[in-house]
């Protein structure tokens, strides 16, 4: 999911939350995506706990600025927005874990690179080839990058989420929790995602109140937030129908082009082993940029970082990632503007990884 939560809890709670309540697939298999397309499931969601929308006062207001800002009939948004329904899940996923709780990468790791989705990376990868190969030639990002996305995200289709989209986008405006260190902003950005999720079922034709996705109101196989839909999705299988939900190649497409938007460097590794000097070693100032590459080759090993074969012939930046492992030292690597680039997608190193190692192993299943 392109969203910009919490780095490492995201991720971590979608494989939780999908897992747990989904014991079938919401998406089309990939053998017969092709056939029907559509923008959201046709399964009925659960109801949800809690109150509408439709007696608060202030969603009502931000119904009307909403319809001013998009040009929509304020009488529709203020009808879809009194149908929302807050749900209590949802604002307790987004709450950040408690302070002291240690990451672990390679707990992390093992609920996305894993035998049953790399098994079914595979399948995807041999029934896609030509679209990936396509996807690769144009945008320059490697069709392990797509792939590995797609896997992490949703299994390759196998879970899209089962929550309104309407529900979730309109509790994270509403009702985002308080506790959160960055809580007027989370809210002024799912705000601006709910605007754009009205936009977009309005330009689409589709029904608001059906639309299913993650709890976060990501939506696809790609797991796109309404503003990335907007702004990066393509039709890629040249029907004239941009569908995250029913197309593989419109999604393979979009996420290639989400990454070229972002800066995608073709032929560049995305991180290189490193070292440490221990009598040069200032490991504050090498941590204090965090994942933005900020050190040039030699500025980053005269702070102690050694590095060694391709990594020495980098002309670009490089950042320092630390993936925390427990109460075992953490590991770290060199991580290029390609690394940072897929950050963007999401804001951790750890769902980097994931995505890099996924795509990694279902290559080399492929290649068997």
């Amino acid at each position: 999911m392109n969203l910009p939560l919490s780095p490492f809890s995201k991720p971590l709670l979608i494989a939780i939350i999908t897992i747990a309540i989904c014991t079938v697939s919401t998406g089309a298999k990939a053998s017969n995506h092709h056939k029907k397309k559509k923008l959201a499931s046709t399964r009925v969601s659960a109801p949800v706990p809690g109150p509408s929308y439709g007696q608060r006062a202030d969603a009502m207001l931000a119904a009307d600025d909403i319809a001013a800002r998009r040009n929509l009939d304020p009488a529709w948004v203020r009808q879809i927005i009194s149908e929302a329904r807050y749900v209590p899940f949802i604002a307790k996923a987004v709450t950040p874990p408690p302070l002291g709780v240690a990451k672990n990468w390679q707990l992390y790791r093992s609920r996305f690179v894993e035998p049953m989705r790399i098994r079914a990376g595979v399948a995807f990868w041999q029934v896609h080839r030509d679209t990936l190969k396509r996807a690769e030639a144009e945008t320059g990002v490697p069709a392990e990058i797509i792939v590995g996305i797609i896997g992490v995200e949703t299994i390759y289709g196998q879970q899209t989420g089962n929550q309104r989209v309407l529900d979730a986008l309109a509790t994270l405006t509403f009702d985002f929790p308080a506790s959160h260190p960055r809580a007027a902003e989370r809210a002024v950005y799912f705000k601006g995602e709910l605007e754009q999720f009205l936009s977009l079922t309005q330009r689409t034709g589709h029904d608001p109140l059906a639309v299913l996705g993650s709890y976060a109101g990501a939506m696809g196989l790609p797991q796109f937030m309404p503003s990335s839909w907007a702004k990066y999705a393509v039709d890629f299988d040249g029907d004239g129908t941009v569908d995250l939900f029913g197309s593989p190649a419109d999604a393979i497409g979009s996420v290639a082009n989400y990454f070229k938007a972002f800066g995608w460097q073709p032929d560049l590794a995305t991180h290189f082993s490193v070292a440490f000097d221990a009598q040069k070693l200032d490991m504050a100032t090498l941590m204090a940029p965090d994942i933005l590459p900020t050190f040039t080759a030699t500025s980053f090993q005269a702070k102690g970082a050694v590095l060694s074969g391709e990594a020495l012939k980098h002309t670009g930046n490089l950042a320092l990632i630390e993936l925390q492992m427990g109460d075992a030292p953490p590991i770290y690597v060199a991580g290029t503007d390609n690394f940072y680039t897929i950050t963007r997608y999401n804001w951790s190193s750890y769902y980097a990884m994931a995505v890099i190692e996924l795509g990694q192993a279902v290559a080399a299943a492929v290649k068997k």
